[in-house]
């Protein structure tokens, strides 16, 4: 079953326990970036590994992953191009008491420089999960991004 997570806002992503930060320059364009975050939920199954389908639901989405995590999420900020942020809402992850996801896209030549920040607060456990998964979580941030980039230029 899914927990309530606390409602915070995108002040969060500057003030979380534990914050991951990961950059990686693209030759899509922001507007193209964008669009696959904001717009073409369906995509995400496509370019994000462990996704395995995100789909409007209510206010927000519902993200689902390999292995049976579920989100509800609400997006928080969406400034085309430039950022995109939404925050959890409930998941069945355990230890989760607070989480924001910001895409900050920067024109960075004829492509973007997309960062992506994990905001998150947990217990002591899922705290420590998350900074020791560190790693991890960039190589897939960064394969993501170069299967979101593949996915912009084919449009």
């Amino acid at each position: 079953m899914a927990r309530r997570l606390r409602p915070v806002g995108i002040d969060f992503v500057g003030a979380a326990p534990v914050r991951l930060v990961f950059a990686r320059e693209v030759s899509a364009s922001p507007e193209r970036v964008f669009h696959a975050l904001a717009e073409d939920l369906a995509g995400w199954a496509e370019w994000f590994p462990g996704v395995t389908s995100v789909r409007p639901a209510g206010d927000g989405r519902e993200v689902r992953l390999h292995g049976g995590v579920r989100f509800q999420e609400s997006v928080i900020v969406a400034e085309a191009p430039e950022r995109y942020a939404y925050r959890v809402e409930a998941t069945n992850m355990p230890g989760a008491r607070a989480w924001v996801e910001e895409w900050r896209l920067l024109p960075e030549g004829a492509g973007t420089r997309v960062q992506m920040t994990f905001a998150l607060d947990g217990t002591a456990a899922f705290r420590l999960l998350w900074t020791v998964a560190r790693p991890g979580v960039g190589r897939a941030f960064r394969r993501a991004v170069t299967s979101l980039d593949r996915r912009a230029a084919g449009r």
